[in-house]
C-alpha cells in the first residue's frame, strides 16, 4: 500500500474544476445506446466511439480520470497506444470498472447485491500494472414497498468496503458507488431516507475493514424524486438534501465527493451540482462522474460515422467544459444556449 501515490491519486481525481468520466459501460449497455443512434455494437465501433471521447481536444482541463471496462483498458488508439498509456500522457487518470454487476440478492425480492470479489486481488495486480490508479465498483439500492432491506444495505455495503480494502492494498484508490436508483414513484423524502441509509450502512462497513478514509472516494447518487413521482423536487431542494445526508454521512477525512447523473437529463445533472458546489462551508470538494450525461450529446452528434467525429467531440468539450464549472458552482443556463 503505497500512501503517497494514493494520496496523490485521490486529489487529482477531485482536483478543482475537473470531474470523471465514466465510459465503463458493459458490453450490454453499450449495445442500447449504440442501437439507440442506429449504431452497430462492436468490439472495434466501441474502441473508435471511446477513443474518439478520449482524444477530444482539451478535454484534460475538465476531465481528472476515466473510468475504463475490462475491454477498453486492452485497447489502443489508431496509433497503436494503449487507452491507459494515451490518458495518463494527456494527464487524466486511467481507472477501472471492477464489480461483475449487481445480481437478485436471494431471500430479497425486487434487490440486488453487486458481485465480483473473488479473484480480485488477482486482477486488481494485473490491472495496476496495465496502468489503472483508481477503481470503481456500483452497488444498486432500489425503493419500493418495504425496500431497501436491511439485509440488501449491509449485503452492498460488506462488497464495497472488501472491494475498498482490497484496492487500497493494491495502491489503487477505490471509488464506492452505492446507487440509490431514481426507478419507482417514491417522494424525494424517501429518497433521502434509503440514501442515508445506504451510506450510514456503507461508512459502518469501512470502518470494520479499516479502510483508510483519507484515500478513498464516494461515488453517490443524487437525493431526486422517484421517476414517475407526480411531485419534483426542485434544483434547489435536491442541492439541500443531498448535502444534509452527505454532512450527516460522509466523514470530512474523505478527499472528496463525486456524483453520478443516474438517468437525469444532460442540464439537469448539471444545475444540480452546481446548486451543491455553490455552497458554502463544505468539508469535501464536490465534483462529477457522470456517463450518460457527458456522452448522449456525443453520441447523438457521433452516429458512428467517422465525417461526425469532430461534431462530437465537440458536443463532448462542451458538456465537460459545463460540468467543470458546475463543479466550481459557476455554471449559468444561459451557458448551454450560447453553446447550441
Amino acid at each position: 500500500m503505497d500512501k503517497s501515490l494514493l494520496s496523490k491519486t485521490a486529489a487529482a481525481m477531485v482536483a478543482r474544476g475537473k470531474g470523471v468520466l465514466a465510459a465503463d459501460e458493459s458490453s450490454g449497455t453499450c449495445e442500447k445506446r449504440f442501437k439507440s443512434v442506429g449504431v452497430e455494437c462492436t468490439e472495434e465501433s466501441r474502441r473508435t466511439y471511446r477513443g474518439l471521447l478520449f482524444s477530444t481536444p482539451g478535454a484534460e482541463q475538465y476531465i481528472s480520470g476515466v473510468i475504463l471496462f475490462d475491454e477498453t483498458v486492452r485497447q489502443k488508439t489508431n496509433d497503436g497506444v494503449l487507452f491507459p498509456e494515451y490518458l495518463a500522457k494527456k494527464g487524466i487518470l486511467p481507472g477501472i470498472k471492477v464489480d461483475k454487476g449487481a445480481l437478485d440478492l436471494a431471500l430479497c425480492p425486487g434487490e440486488k447485491v453487486t458481485e465480483g470479489l473473488d479473484g480480485l486481488r488477482g486482477r486488481l495486480a494485473d490491472y495496476f500494472k496495465l496502468g489503472a490508479r483508481f477503481a470503481k465498483w456500483r452497488a444498486v439500492i432500489t425503493i419500493g414497498e418495504g425496500i431497501p432491506s436491511h439485509a440488501c444495505l449491509y449485503a452492498n455495503a460488506h462488497a464495497l468496503a472488501r472491494y475498498a480494502a482490497l484496492c487500497q492494498e493494491a495502491s489503487i484508490v477505490p471509488m464506492i458507488e452505492p446507487e440509490v436508483l431514481l426507478d419507482g414513484s417514491h417522494t424525494v423524502e424517501r429518497a433521502e431516507e434509503a440514501t442515508e441509509a445506504a451510506l450510514r450502512a456503507t461508512y459502518a462497513a469501512m470502518a470494520a475493514h479499516n479502510v483508510s478514509l483519507e484515500h478513498l472516494i464516494l461515488k453517490t447518487s443524487m437525493v431526486v424524486s422517484g421517476k414517475e413521482c407526480s411531485r419534483q423536487a426542485t434544483v434547489d431542494e435536491v442541492a439541500e438534501r443531498t448535502i444534509r445526508v452527505l454532512k450527516r454521512t460522509v466523514p470530512a477525512a474523505q478527499p472528496g465527493i463525486v456524483f453520478l447523473s443516474g438517468g437525469q437529463t444532460d442540464v439537469a445533472a448539471t444545475a444540480h451540482l452546481n446548486a451543491m458546489a455553490a455552497m458554502k462551508g463544505l468539508p469535501w470538494p464536490l465534483t462529477f462522474s457522470f456517463s450518460r450525461a457527458l456522452q448522449n450529446p456525443a453520441l447523438k452528434a457521433w452516429r458512428g460515422e467517422a465525417k461526425n467525429a469532430a461534431a462530437a467531440q465537440k458536443a463532448f468539450h462542451h458538456r465537460a467544459h459545463m460540468n467543470g464549472l458546475a463543479a466550481q458552482g459557476k455554471w449559468k443556463p444561459e451557458l448551454e444556449k450560447q453553446a447550441a
